[in-house]
């Protein structure tokens, strides 16, 4: 077993534990040369599903009993793959892996609410964390999410809330860089009352400059598709160097 990370003076064990949070996500289809130009290095493209077509998911999180405490987070990632390792037939192949839940996500940024969290996925995992100002609001059959940083609206995305489904434990994989480095960290995921949408969620952008990076994408639009995950839990392993 790894040695324990030491942050703020806390022990933090891998794997992580995720034992209960509520998860809504979303996911579009962007301009695959916009996506393409905010990732950084060489290691990792986008994955299209259409010509210049490619995909970003847009997820909101709030996290109730995790190892690494109670916050709120935003997701913000691309489906990717490493480069030269895409294979298969053109577009099929990223058709066949989205419905078979094997696209791997690289998260080009992760805004949360409290500095504990924030140090430690930078730390452990290489995830580009940063703090600001997320404020979640429940309805009965809906979920919404505003991230405010810098003192400017970054973005406000409601999501249809409901579902009775039982999500079963998934293995997924995310990339990342560690002090430059790409790796790869292995997580995974489940959930009680899940459920999913094609239509009821809404996403607005507001004048911050990243809200700019996400018009350049084609943002704000209507999503493929929406989910909602009532009592998610899950893990976060170890990372691996590629």
């Amino acid at each position: 077993m790894a040695a324990p990370h030491i942050i703020q003076g806390r022990e933090v064990s891998l794997p992580c534990i995720v034992r209960e949070a509520s998860s809504g996500a979303t996911t579009f289809l962007v301009d695959a040369r916009a996506a393409r130009a905010m990732l950084p290095g060489d290691t990792y493209d986008v994955v299209e599903l259409l010509p210049g077509r490619a995909l970003l998911s847009i997820a909101i999180i709030d996290y109730k009993d995790n190892d690494l405490g109670d916050y709120n987070e935003v997701s913000i990632a691309f489906m990717v793959h490493e480069r030269g390792a895409g294979g298969g037939i053109p577009y099929l192949g990223g058709w066949l892996d989205l419905l078979r839940g094997n696209l791997k996500t690289f998260i080009h940024w992760l805004p949360v609410n409290q500095t504990f969290t924030r140090e430690a996925g930078a730390e452990i995992w290489g995830f580009p964390k940063t703090v600001e100002d997320i404020e979640f609001t429940y309805s009965d059959d809906r979920a919404r999410c505003r991230l405010v940083a810098d003192g400017r609206h970054v973005l406000t995305l409601s999501v249809p809330r409901g579902g009775s489904r039982t999500l079963p434990d998934s293995e997924m994989c995310t990339y990342t860089y560690i002090h430059g480095v790409p790796h790869a960290v292995p997580f995974t995921s489940g959930s009680e009352g899940f459920g999913m949408a094609f239509s009821g969620a809404e996403l607005e952008l507001g004048d911050h400059p990243y809200a700019e990076s996400l018009r350049a994408l084609g943002l704000p639009k209507r999503p493929m598709m929406a989910t909602w995950m009532d009592k998610m839990h899950g893990s976060f392993g170890s990372p691996v160097k590629l």
